[in-house]
Order: structure tokens, then sequence, then C-alpha cells
């Protein structure tokens, strides 16, 4: 079972596969809905990651209607939009797909994006 403080630290020592560790944690949480893997606050290190961690676990506990721990409120929200895609043609569409939970701190993602099929 992934906490959240442990996924951040396995993104921050390998930035690359940060979809993998993020999913993961997803996947675990989605299963277990135990919300002491959420409970600890993480080290903010990285604005994009910060913001784009925080609004997971806020739209995942909408999700499965558990109670958002106060700390994620002190994540700020990117300074500039961050389009996880990082693909041009994709924006408009991450633009309006996004949740709401991302649109808050500037992160745009394609709907599917926390789908696991």
């Amino acid at each position: 079972m992934n906490t959240l403080k442990a996924t951040r630290e396995k993104i921050k020592a390998e930035p690359t596969h940060w979809r993998v560790w993020l999913m993961d944690f997803v996947d675990d949480f989605r299963f277990y809905k135990n919300p002491q893997m959420i409970f600890e606050p993480f080290e903010l290190s990285d604005e994009k990651q910060d913001a784009l961690i925080a609004s997971t676990v806020e739209y995942l506990c909408d999700e499965l209607k558990i109670e958002t721990p106060e700390w994620l409120d002190k994540i700020q929200p990117c300074k500039e939009p961050y389009f996880v895609s990082e693909i041009e043609n994709l924006k408009a569409t991450a633009i309006v797909e996004s949740p709401l939970r991302f649109r808050i701190r500037k992160i745009f993602v394609l709907e599917n994006f926390l789908s696991r099929v």
C-alpha cells in the first residue's frame, strides 16, 4: 500500500517515472480507500508536481467520498498553466475536459487522465 508521502518521494527521486508512481498510488488508494494513505503531508519541492499530486488526491477523495486533508489547501496553484500531456494540439481539449479540482490549480489534463483500463 503506497502512501502519498512515499509516492512523492519516489517521484522526487525518479522524476522521469512520475506517471508510474502516481498511477500506482491512484490504484492503491482506489483499492484500499484508506484515509491514512493521505494523512501525512509531503515535502513541497516542485510547483507543478506538487499541484498535480494535490489535485489528484482531491479528485480521488471526491470520487471515494473521503474527507480531503486540510494540509492540501496549502499547496498553491501553478504560476503558469501546466498542460500535463505537453502536446500542443491537445491543449484546447485539456482546457475543456479538465476536472474542477485540477483547473483550480491551473493543471490541465484530459478527462481520461485517471482512468485505468
